[in-house]
């Protein structure tokens, strides 16, 4: 929701967004439309992405970023979904996950500021 503000009118004092799960589209029903007001934010953009998550196919997020340009950055978590959660099949607990895309925002956070 503060993405749609920012596209309809710049907030004060915003440097940046990052998403932590963009819910792209309804589980089971690929789409790109809730991200077409991205193009209107004029800020840089970080998305933090499970590649198992039901509310984003990856190859549409990656699409979308692109088009966004070089203000858009994309983080993949191999294996998580929505909620950053991995399958133990995978060898990874979740506190590494979440060290991993925390480590991602700090770095982008401080880039952008």
């Amino acid at each position: 929701m503060t993405s749609q503000a920012q596209a309809l009118e710049p907030l004060a004092n915003v440097r940046g967004l990052a998403f932590l799960a963009f819910p792209l589209h309804p589980a089971g029903k690929p789409s790109t439309e809730r991200a077409t007001h991205l193009a209107d934010v004029d800020l840089p953009l970080l998305f933090l992405q499970g590649t198992n998550d039901a509310l984003t196919e990856v190859s549409l997020l990656r699409s979308v970023v692109a088009d966004l340009g070089t203000g858009a950055t994309l983080h993949t978590v191999h294996g998580a979904d929505h909620a950053f959660h991995v399958p133990a099949r995978l060898e990874r607990k979740d506190v590494e996950v979440m060290a991993e895309i925390l480590d991602v925002l700090a770095r982008w956070i401080r880039r952008v500021v």
